[in-house]
């Protein structure tokens, strides 16, 4: 379990499938050491939480009112309210309580018990 598995917008990337089967690298891995490129990052939300040094949107002060975050919350779908809900969970309860509840989903998102 590690923060660094959190996707900015709050997938949990340790237990979701492509993550698990190397069919996506989540949205964090590889940037600290440089063998990603963030300018070459498409979706602007990590671009933002990235060049913050935020571990998630959940730790940035503009959640409440950002465009970029709240369009893509706005989403029509099921996974975009569940990652709306996995941010909320973190800046209520911290890291360490949403890693002890995600570690036992089964996809990138799940219930909270």
């Amino acid at each position: 379990m590690s923060i660094s598995e959190i996707g900015c917008c709050g997938a949990y990337c340790r237990t979701c499938s492509a993550f698990i089967n190397q069919a996506c690298k989540g949205c964090k891995a590889g940037y600290e050491s440089g063998t990603r490129d963030i300018l070459k990052a498409k979706c602007k939300m990590k671009v933002c939480c990235i060049s913050k040094k935020l571990q998630s949107c959940a730790d940035c002060s503009e959640y409440c009112t950002c465009s970029v975050l709240n369009d893509f919350y706005n989403k029509n779908g099921y996974k975009y309210q569940k990652y709306r809900q996995a941010t909320d969970y973190i800046r209520t309860y911290g890291y360490d309580a949403f890693l002890a509840v995600a570690d036992k989903w089964k996809n990138a998102y799940g219930k909270y018990e």
